[in-house]
């Protein structure tokens, strides 16, 4: 992009999580790989629960990652991107601790947990609505049990593969559950859009994000590169391994079932009193 072209080309802000696969799915776009004359897209990093509570709060980004638990609060401001979700098919956030607790035991432990407005902690609260919990830094949870803080933690992102190397044991894997209560892949997080963008706009920065994630799934060795320094203590076959679960082809476009996933996720938590806020799932189309 020439001088001239970028002080004339709309800014598009795009907030999303610093870590592998959010780095992976949005490297065409980060890059320039993909481009889209006349607009400009800026990128900001930051934690999956401060983005839901910006969200809300400020309606500040353009495009936002956010957990699906958190998107009825802010369904007033934003639609859901029909692309470049995270969903578990048959896996998801984890219960760890350092020794096994029976399921009996484990629902009368406080566990940390990420935030109260992660999918995680929806799923958690649709497991065992009375269990106790606190909440810790995303990235602070397994120090905080291998310290005896609690004596369990949910557990999202990199950590659902590093947990055994740390020296935990998985009691509860809420991905898997949710598949045997259910049948259904678990949405875990995706992107919502502005509706004050109009619908033109939200339509090419959709074809925009789904571009970035087609390059990176056909130059995957180039994006999983760029992925790797967003990695944290992952090595090479690990952050592939843990991309390859998050950016597929759910993530180009969740499909019906994807969607359904989503709806049926959130009329429980509804239903069950986790959402105070009836949902009114909507996408850009």
């Amino acid at each position: 992009m020439s001088l001239a072209e970028a002080l004339t080309a709309r800014e598009i802000t795009i907030a999303h999580s610093p870590d592998s696969d959010d780095a992976f799915m949005f490297y065409g776009l980060a890059t320039n790989k993909v481009r889209y004359p006349g607009y400009k897209f800026t990128h900001t990093l930051t934690d999956i629960e401060t983005l839901n509570h910006k969200a809300i709060n400020e309606a500040f980004y353009d495009v936002t990652a956010i957990s699906f638990h958190a998107y009825p609060f802010l369904q007033e401001s934003y639609q859901l991107m029909p692309c470049g979700g995270s969903v578990g098919e048959g896996y998801g956030p984890m219960i760890v601790s350092v020794r096994k607790i029976a399921d009996q035991d484990l629902k009368k432990t406080r566990i940390a947990i990420p935030g109260t407005l992660t999918t995680a902690y929806l799923t958690l609260k649709l497991w065992y609505p009375e269990v106790e919990t606190a909440v810790v830094p995303f990235d602070q949870i397994i120090p905080a049990v291998l310290a005896g803080e609690f004596d369990a933690g949910l557990i999202i992102h990199e950590g659902q593969l590093t947990y055994a190397k740390e020296g935990l044991v998985k009691l509860l894997d809420l991905g898997q559950w949710w598949r045997e209560q259910t049948g259904m892949v678990l949405p875990l997080g995706g992107n919502a859009i502005r509706r004050s963008l109009g619908r033109d706009v939200q339509h090419m920065v959709n074809d925009a994000l789904r571009s970035s994630i087609q390059h990176a799934l056909d130059n995957r060795e180039e994006a999983l590169t760029y992925a790797m320094q967003f990695a944290r203590t992952l090595d090479a076959a690990t952050a592939n391994r843990f991309v390859g679960m998050y950016v597929n082809e759910l993530t180009l476009d969740y499909g019906t079932g994807g969607r359904d996933a989503i709806r049926k996720l959130l009329a429980m938590g509804y239903e069950r009193g986790v959402i105070p806020i009836k949902p009114e799932v909507e996408f850009v189309d």
